[in-house]
């Protein structure tokens, strides 16, 4: 609600207060009318100010999440998060089983990443582009014999090139604290 809303919704509401204080048993008609019409503008300015749709939790966090009647607040999500909390004072913390395969996770653990390593790749070029040619190799002498070979075939390209690739992994910062989370919704029970 802008500045403008605001104020022009303020001064109906107070011209509506002043209307009820001046109501008595012997209103005429024409003033009732004149209410009326004030309180139908009052409306209409609080109508274009509500520009979000009802909350449907009296959550401040989740105002429009989905709703569990049993709740204070009436909001699921909070209310999933209370229990949790709930059952693990009763319970005690879930127990950590050890792992014992690879997590499955959309961009794969530590453990799942290659060592660091030393390729070598042998590259010819298209016209366009530079391009892979042949696997990869472990060994630069092979790489280079690789490309030996392939100049001396009959359909050889106009350039190959030798590309050194290094690979190496290194912690540099960590945000937030790794956590072993359950992923049963109510711990296996």
């Amino acid at each position: 609600m802008n500045h403008a809303q605001l104020t022009a919704l303020g001064r109906a509401l107070r011209l509506l207060g002043e209307h009820g204080e001046s109501l008595t048993s012997d209103t005429p008609e024409a003033k009732l009318h004149e209410v009326k019409a004030d309180l139908k503008r009052a409306l209409e300015l609080l109508d274009e100010s509500v520009t979000t749709a009802k909350p449907t939790t009296r959550c401040p966090e989740h105002p429009n999440g989905p709703v569990d009647e049993n709740a204070p607040d009436l909001c699921l999500l909070c209310e999933t998060r209370r229990r949790a909390a709930r059952r693990d004072e009763f319970n005690g913390p879930a127990p950590q089983q050890p792992q014992t395969g690879p997590v499955q996770s959309r961009y794969g653990v530590r453990g799942d990443r290659p060592q660091p390593q030393q390729r070598w790749l042998a590259e010819l070029w298209n016209g366009q582009a530079w391009q892979l040619c042949g696997t990869p190799r472990r060994d630069r002498r092979e790489a280079e014999l690789f490309i030996a070979a392939q100049r001396r075939a009959p359909r050889a390209a106009m350039a190959y090139r030798l590309v050194h690739e290094f690979t190496d992994y290194e912690v540099l910062r960590v945000w937030g604290t790794p956590v072993r989370v359950d992923i049963e919704p109510m711990g296996n029970l």
